[in-house]
């Protein structure tokens, strides 16, 4: 191996991770992968623990997993202010944290009951627990189209890995049938990364 290689799927954190690599335009073997797949799981046990992609493995073999690890290290190694290192540093991570401990729970749901599961169960939706977490969503997603008001991005006046973080479902909310029409500032700030190189489509040539 002579560079680093990303493990990838089309799944939103894999997703979300190829792109922003490649925005980064990191020197980096991509490679779709299957973690789940019985005839890889137990090799790819040896890669992450927790037999899930994205995971960066370096040249010399060692590997990290998690997106935003990756992201951290990719950042940092391109020189790049996308994950940043000033005062702003914490208010980027306030998002990265609300993004993992709200706004994804609760559209994630919506995410893999209407466009990953029908791909392998006909199990039915349960009705108490979609209404439960599109509740939650709304909520969410107002604190977010609030902030925006008067914001173009998220921190400061550039773009952050916030931006492309808080944005994870947002390829996908049509098909999920999330309620985005009713929040105006988070479609223009998704109108905005989609002008954002290989954001509007990471696997582009891989």
């Amino acid at each position: 191996m002579t560079r680093a290689t990303l493990y990838y799927s089309p799944n939103l954190n894999p997703r979300l991770c190829v792109a922003v690599a490649r925005y980064l335009q990191a020197d980096l073997d991509y490679v779709k992968a299957s973690p789940f797949h019985p005839r890889q799981q137990e090799a790819f046990r040896r890669l992450n623990p927790m037999t899930r992609v994205p995971v960066l493995q370096e040249a010399d073999g060692t590997t990290l997993w998690e997106t935003d690890a990756i992201i951290c290290r990719l950042s940092r190694r391109a020189g790049s202010d996308l994950w940043r290192q000033d005062e702003e540093q914490p208010e980027m991570i306030r998002w990265l944290s609300w993004t993992a401990y709200h706004l994804m729970p609760a559209g994630d749901v919506h995410y893999f009951e209407r466009i990953v599961r029908p791909t392998f169960s006909d199990i039915p939706e349960l009705p108490q627990v979609m209404d439960m977490t599109l509740q939650r969503f709304i909520e969410y997603a107002g604190v977010l189209d609030d902030w925006l008001k008067t914001r173009e991005w998220l921190v400061g006046t550039r773009l952050s890995y916030a931006d492309f973080r808080v944005a994870t479902l947002m390829p996908f909310a049509r098909q999920a049938l999330l309620p985005i029409d009713d929040f105006p500032q988070v479609l223009r700030h998704a109108a905005q990364l989609d002008a954002v190189p290989f954001w509007r489509d990471p696997f582009a040539g891989l």
